[in-house]
């Protein structure tokens, strides 16, 4: 999920920004310059899914999304703000990373498990720790990789089919 839609080019570290709107409207500005989508359809898909109610998920996260009907390809853009800022979340904790998600309106079938992927992958301490710790955008798109292999690894160890698990008594080879 992070590698086909996220490059170091799309990461920002340390914008410096005065509250949520600021925040969206230098995200939007900078997606716009880099992928070529106009900033005032970026800017509103965001607002309005933020007016549906803050994409602030907790622990100093937000992840704003949106679905688009001029785009084809998901772009994402991973944001590390200077100073945290209020985003209404959950915990009414401020928020210092900012991961943002345009998605095609046209292929909206994988969106909502790609951004609860995102959503569990954040949930980690340690790569929240670690993203606040990053010296560079190479390195903030490291750890995402690393740890998102990490977070979905397991589920390759508990699919084996052997004698005695549950798959093998489904298809009776016990």
């Amino acid at each position: 999920m992070i590698s086909p839609i996220l490059s170091e080019e799309d990461i920002s570290l340390d914008l410096v920004t005065k509250g949520k709107q600021s925040a969206l409207s230098k995200i939007a500005i900078r997606i716009a310059r880099r992928t070529g989508i106009d900033q005032q359809v970026v800017l509103r898909g965001l607002f309005d899914r933020e007016r549906l109610g803050s994409t602030g998920i907790g622990r100093g996260v937000a992840i704003p999304h949106a679905l688009l009907s001029t785009i084809y390809l998901p772009v994402a853009s991973l944001t590390r703000l200077a100073q945290p800022i209020d985003f209404e979340g959950p915990d009414d904790d401020r928020v210092d990373l900012i991961y943002t998600v345009l998605w095609p309106r046209s292929d909206p079938s994988p969106f909502l498990p790609a951004l609860s992927q995102m959503c569990r992958l954040f949930r980690g301490s340690q790569l929240r720790e670690q993203l606040r710790q990053a010296r560079s955008s190479d390195e903030m798109l490291a750890i995402l990789e690393i740890e998102s292999h990490q977070e979905f690894l397991p589920n390759l160890h508990t699919s084996r089919v052997g004698p005695d698990t549950e798959m093998s008594r489904q298809f009776g080879n016990a």
